[in-house]
């Protein structure tokens, strides 16, 4: 099975991005941008990276659960499991699930084979289903 690129940190709100980037380099060895990306998503004090190189990101959470600023900063990390569904919202009440699975399947959209579209016109969202995980980006 294939290990998730995506590494998840909660209970980041005592530590800036820039301090828990630069805490990331310095377990991993590898730099921000062109080894690693993260996600800041303030509103729920959670930080994504997601690792362009490839690493075993399993032992690379082991390395952060027992580093000693981690746990001073009472962060957590744990691995973000790879899915095959994403949500898609703010569509349009108008759209079909066709074009839908046409926008996702586009490469362009950095999409891949759509297996299920889901529509909730209601909450103007889809639950788009790809046929491998590789498309959810």
């Amino acid at each position: 099975t294939e290990t998730s690129p995506l590494v998840v940190f909660e209970n980041i709100q005592g530590c800036s991005p820039k301090c828990l980037s630069m805490l990331l380099e310095s377990i991993s060895g590898l730099a921000l941008d062109d080894d690693f990306t993260m996600e800041v998503i303030p509103k729920i004090n959670v930080a994504v990276a997601t690792f362009i190189k490839s690493i075993d990101t399993e032992e690379f959470v082991k390395k952060c659960s027992q580093n000693k600023r981690v746990k001073e900063f009472k962060i957590t990390a744990r691995l973000l499991e790879l899915t095959r569904s994403i949500k898609a919202e703010n569509i349009p009440a108008s759209v079909s699930t066709d074009y839908i699975s046409v926008y996702f399947e586009s490469a362009q959209n950095g999409g891949g084979p759509v297996s299920d579209v889901q529509l909730f016109p209601e909450k103007n969202s889809a639950i788009i289903t790809f046929c491998n995980h590789k498309g959810n980006t």
